[in-house]
């Protein structure tokens, strides 16, 4: 085929895959990207700390484990102000914080003031997931979602790979300069939500006259299906935290420096920005059953092929591989959850949710330290071999007892029981979110 026919049917690609988006929409896309842009303290945290300040990998792995921690605390207590002060707020609030406590991360140097100091940050970084996808499920349309979860995951990779391969230069140049950097870009995606972003959270409406009962943590717990997705999704957590943690460990004990590691990583942010429009495009309407299952067996055996690498070549082909999983994983789960998801409880439920991430962060190094320092890192990519064929048998057992139109469900939510028929939950969006 001609270049021009590739460059046109690209760009029709491109621009379908754009369409009917609403505009906050984009403004919140574009403070994804502002924030990734400045990603520094996750990709870096582990080589900052073994090699520029000394430390073993298993103290590493603490401080990571302990970031992680701070995450875990906030997830819930940041999807329940999501529900009940805002989207807006919740950003604000959590943006600033992290800004400020990134910047403090700079220029602590006691042991146990950078654990702490990490902790913070964990806390904080974090607290602003639950709003961001509660309020992308609030603005896009159902039949979008997919789409619109897997652009703002484009974003998220455009920003990182621009920024991995950068920050490794900066990292050996000044690794204060890439904290401060990240301060300050976070703290511009906080001025872009004040300014662009209004509130889109949706307005509860009386039901014969009383106030419908609220989806409380109780609700969200006993839900059995989506806390299965929840648990599974902490097992492929634990796979790809190996990217931040046991990765770069592995490489500066084969001899690799900071640089190189940039470079190997930004493979996946490159990878992503240039084949998750045209991937989503392929599997926005395919099976997600069969969707999670090959993409929790892709992760775990990507990851397993990093035993094998002596040099940079393979470091990269096992970065392709499970980049290739995460491309179908992240906006096939993300899309998952809303579905499960009462539109009243959106914020808890993506709290829930975000926890597994977080519970992964604070393990998964933990596991990563031990693992390098006790037996040797090929020990850990073989059990990350085995965790992603444990997470590909489990969504097939939960998916084969999930019926296909429970998949499909939108608006329209099951009951508080979520074994009930499924019936309307009466909400009325604010005037910012009303879509045609």
């Amino acid at each position: 085929m001609p270049v021009a026919a590739l460059g046109r049917a690209a760009g029709e690609s491109v621009r379908k895959s754009v369409a009917g988006l609403p505009r906050e929409f984009w403004w919140l896309w574009t403070s994804t990207l502002v924030n990734r842009l400045g990603a520094f303290v996750t990709t870096f945290m582990a080589l900052y700390l073994t090699v520029e300040r000394g430390y073993s990998a298993s103290y590493a792995g603490l401080v990571a484990a302990l970031h992680g921690l701070g995450g875990v605390v906030s997830a819930i207590g940041a999807g329940v102000m999501t529900d009940r002060l805002g989207r807006r707020p919740t950003l604000l609030i959590a943006q600033s914080s992290t800004a400020a406590s990134v910047a403090l991360l700079g220029f602590v140097q006691h042991p146990v003031a950078i654990a702490a100091v990490a902790c913070l940050v964990g806390m904080t970084s974090n607290a602003s997931r639950p709003a961001v996808q509660a309020m992308m499920a609030d603005i896009v349309k159902p039949e979008d979602r997919v789409r619109a979860f897997s652009l703002n995951y484009w974003a998220i990779n455009l920003g990182f790979a621009v920024s991995a391969g950068v920050a490794g230069f900066i990292a050996e140049y000044s690794y204060l300069v890439g904290f401060l950097g990240e301060a300050a870009l976070t703290l511009v995606c906080a001025v872009l939500i004040y300014i662009k972003l209004p509130e889109s959270r949706p307005e509860r409406v009386l039901v014969d006259g009383r106030s419908a009962p609220e989806t409380g943590m109780g609700t969200v717990l006993r839900d059995g299906r989506f806390m299965g997705v929840v648990g599974l999704s902490f097992v492929v957590a634990l796979i790809f935290q190996q990217a931040f943690v046991g990765l770069p460990v592995a490489m500066g004990a084969d001899g690799f420096s900071s640089s190189d590691f940039g470079m190997v990583i930004a493979f996946n942010g490159v990878l992503i920005v240039a084949l998750q429009i045209p991937v989503t495009r392929f599997i926005e309407h395919r099976d997600t059953r069969r969707l999670l299952i090959l993409s929790s067996a892709l992760a775990g055996y990507g990851f397993g092929l990093t035993a094998f690498a002596g040099s940079l070549a393979v470091y990269v082909l096992a970065v392709c591989v499970w980049t290739l999983a995460e491309i179908v994983n992240a906006p096939t789960q993300t899309s998952l959850v809303v579905r499960l998801s009462p539109v009243d409880g959106r914020g808890r439920y993506q709290g829930m949710y975000t926890m597994s991430w977080a519970v992964a962060g604070l393990v998964g190094p933990l596991m990563a330290g031990f693992l390098i320092d006790r037996y040797g890192a090929d020990w850990l990519w073989g059990l990350c071999a085995v965790l992603g064929t444990v997470a590909a048998g489990g969504y097939w057992v939960l998916m084969r007892a999930l019926p296909a139109d429970e998949l499909e469900l939108s608006e329209v939510e099951t009951g508080p029981d979520k074994g009930a028929e499924p019936v309307a939950r009466p909400v009325v969006l604010s005037e910012a979110t009303e879509r045609p």
